[in-house]
């Protein structure tokens, strides 16, 4: 039990510090201050939150949808993350930037850790509207997209700060590299939405039978589209 404890305070004592004081841990990670123990923490309480508002808003549609939204939710991010991360870190390398590879993917789990932090703060949220208008699918979704939203301007927002303070070492190249990183986090918003769209369902429309996987067609902004459309009573 006492084993249980200390697992559990070493790992969410580093989420915590990030939340109190993320400019001193950002400084940590420029100065390579326990690199490994800070991502495998930041890796594992991300993934937890993630799993947790996974479960939620899997429940809309089955118990299965839940497990498997469960496991998809961080997949999601995680993926995203490590297929558009060599892009990020070799461009700044051929510009300039002395900032090793774990100091770079240091960065971008903060990045992830603090959308986990923030989904799972807005669970309550979710939860309440699933449970009082089970029958509003499509407001529940164009919800959760807004909430997505939300919490990866944040994400991506607290990602530039990092990134421009490992820049500090750095000055040669200094601007091309924030030009490459503002391109890249058009890259990421663009293969986050592809993921995403290849991955689901993560809701599952009430009353139909669970799908681990739906067939790719049409596209994640058509779909939206015909959300807003049914809303409004345009079809």
């Amino acid at each position: 039990m006492l084993e249980k404890q200390a697992y559990v305070k070493k790992h969410f004592g580093v989420l915590l510090n990030l939340l109190r004081d993320r400019q001193n841990f950002l400084e940590e990670i420029s100065q390579e201050v326990r690199l490994q123990s800070k991502i495998s923490s930041l890796f594992i309480t991300s993934s937890i939150f993630f799993a947790i508002y996974g479960l939620i808003i899997g429940f809309s549609n089955s118990f299965g949808q839940a497990l498997s939204s469960a496991i998809k939710l961080p997949a999601f991010y995680l993926l995203t993350l490590m297929i558009c991360f060599p892009t990020l870190f070799f461009f700044n390398v051929l510009f300039g930037s002395r900032s090793t590879f774990q100091q770079h993917f240091a960065v971008l789990m903060t990045a992830v850790s603090v959308i986990s932090v923030l989904l799972f703060s807005l669970a309550p949220v979710t939860l309440f509207f699933m449970i009082t208008a089970p029958d509003s699918y499509q407001f529940f979704k164009l919800l959760n997209v807004l909430i997505f939203g939300i919490t990866g301007i944040f994400g991506v927002r607290f990602l530039y700060e990092g990134m421009q303070l490992l820049s500090q070492q750095d000055e040669v190249g200094k601007k091309t590299r924030t030009t490459i990183l503002k391109s890249w986090l058009f890259l990421y918003a663009f293969v986050g939405m592809q993921l995403g769209w290849f991955l689901r369902p993560f809701f599952g429309a009430p009353g139909y039978k669970f799908e681990l996987f739906r067939a790719v067609k049409g596209n994640f902004y058509l779909d939206i589209v015909q959300a807003i459309s049914e809303i409004l009573g345009m079809r």
